[in-house]
């Protein structure tokens, strides 16, 4: 068995005296492990840092075996982000949301997302906006998704400002007044059309308010794991930031 594939690194793992467990999303493989040779060595140690992108060649006899990887470094992002505490934490945290989908299930509209995430991280601009998207795609992905497309009590779809917390479902300024304590806030950065938008710190918030609700009710929950850590660490440097 053999494939070449490119991966977004997540973890590495010591294995042996010399070698290294490779945890990668890969572009066409998804989430994928495999041994690499001599990969503490000074020529290899530094390309295989979470957060970097590597061409991976993966082999094994039987298509179930850990394998072994050969890999050569495509983008070197590690070095960069290794300069802010939020850029780590939000590495830590990339990672995380990517070991929800299950090993060696391909989603590659969800890779090329996190290579855009990845490559934004050290800005703090647009990386907080991203990371909100990419949680929202993640519970996409497992069968979770939010339909903010039109408000849940009328099909309209202008003026959405609310999520009601029980269908995951955009609902309109008038249809939710009356119950808007009850439901979340739809900030206009992920309504159908606003891109392009400009999100300010409370509407960042407020996204990863609705996203973490979510992922905590119907991911983690249900699996028993608890919000990772490098979550609550990358918010805190927000909040303190704001």
């Amino acid at each position: 068995m053999q494939w070449t594939d490119d991966g977004l690194i997540l973890g590495v793992r010591r294995h042996g005296e010399t070698s290294v467990v490779l945890e990668l999303f890969t572009r066409a493989h998804g989430r994928h492990l495999g041994l690499v040779r001599g990969g503490r060595s000074r020529k290899l140690q530094p390309a295989l840092q979470p957060g970097n992108t590597v061409r991976a060649t993966w082999r094994a006899r039987l298509e179930d075996h850990l394998g072994a990887l050969a890999v050569e470094p495509l983008s070197a992002r590690a070095g960069r982000l290794m300069e802010r505490a939020d850029a780590l934490h939000g590495v830590g945290h990339l990672g995380g949301l990517l070991r929800l989908i299950p090993e060696r299930d391909p989603h590659e509209a969800l890779y090329e997302a996190a290579e855009v995430v990845a490559d934004h991280l050290d800005d703090p601009t647009s990386a907080p906006a991203l990371l909100v998207r990419l949680e929202l795609a993640v519970l996409s992905e497992l069968g979770f998704g939010l339909d903010l497309s039109s408000c849940a009590a009328t099909g309209g779809v202008e003026d959405l400002i609310y999520v009601s917390p029980k269908s995951g479902r955009a609902v309109g300024r008038e249809a939710g007044a009356p119950y808007a304590e009850k439901l979340f806030a739809l900030p206009p950065f992920l309504v159908a059309g606003g891109a392009n938008a400009s999100p300010t710190a409370a509407d960042v918030a407020a996204g990863f308010a609705l996203t973490g609700y979510f992922l905590d009710t119907r991911v983690w929950g249900p699996r028993g794991m608890r919000p990772p850590d490098s979550r609550a660490a990358y918010l805190a440097l927000l909040q303190r930031a704001a």
